[in-house]
């Protein structure tokens, strides 16, 4: 364990933050309130997207599914015509999933082993939720925090996940999970940067451009502008340098996900 870390250390680091934190909060729209439901798509939503690219989509997401049952009997195309734009589209099945599987409980899951138990949510997720929408006094590390924690001196870059937990623990400023947390979120995203650190992040996204992402996130977006589309009409919209075998590789694992189901004469549609 990092030497130093003691309760005069833990409490200058607390001062620190919060002092930066009440000048420099970023005004994002899932801090407005403690909605369980609200947290749980602003997180399903974060998972590998950035915050600027959430924030319209989180708002639209919200005008047209404002209440879990509304996501929990949404249909797949028009789930997926709003989710267009974020990427990963199986989260937006799997959010729906999870709404299905709360409206049927008849209630929102309080407790990490519960919400464990929820399609798309793990134990980074589970506190996540406990910590922004009940102000539990858990801990939670994304890659901004992890990086604030071993740039001010309290881990480093060869600790494990389980390590950098136990760090994070330590210095939990109780009482104010909820505030501590988009303190540091905020603090690693504008001043503890990976550029101003140099601490990589532990992985990185796939580029996008050119990627099977972007290819599918085409298919989905043609898909739901239309009924039906065939497979050649389909090599044409989506407009890839991409030769039929790879783009049948493709459709196969967008059918396997749900995303997809296949017409006969070789017609494809949104799944239902």
């Amino acid at each position: 364990m990092i030497s130093g870390l003691n309760k005069e250390d833990i409490a200058a680091f607390q001062n620190e933050i919060m002092n930066w934190w009440e000048r420099h909060a970023r005004d994002l729209p899932w801090r407005k309130g403690q909605d369980p439901y609200h947290i749980l798509v602003s997180e399903f939503m974060l998972q590998q997207t950035q915050v600027n690219r959430v924030i319209p989509k989180y708002l639209q997401f919200l005008e047209e599914f404002p209440t879990v049952e509304s996501l929990a009997s949404a249909e797949t195309k028009q789930l997926l015509q709003v989710w267009s734009g974020l990427g990963y589209n199986r989260r937006a099945l799997w959010l729906r999933e999870a709404a299905r599987q709360i409206v049927d409980k008849g209630e929102f899951p309080q407790t990490a082993k519960e919400l464990r138990q929820l399609k798309g949510v793990g134990p980074y997720t589970s506190r996540s939720i406990l910590i922004f929408a009940f102000n539990h006094d858990l801990a939670a590390v994304d890659t901004n925090i992890r990086r604030v924690l071993i740039a001010s001196g309290f881990g480093k870059e060869s600790m494990s996940d389980k390590e950098i937990q136990t760090v994070a623990e330590k210095v939990l400023l109780k009482g104010r999970a909820r505030d501590w947390h988009n303190a540091l979120m905020d603090f690693g995203s504008q001043v503890m940067t990976s550029s101003t650190t140099g601490i990589p992040p532990t992985s990185k996204q796939a580029c996008y451009e050119g990627s099977s992402r972007q290819i599918r996130g085409a298919i989905i977006r043609a898909l739901t502008a239309n009924d039906e589309i065939a497979f050649e009409e389909l090599m044409m919209t989506i407009d890839c340098d991409l030769e039929e075998p790879e783009l049948k590789a493709i459709m196969t694992q967008l059918i396997a996900d749900g995303l997809v189901e296949e017409r006969p004469s070789l017609r494809y549609r949104i799944a239902e």
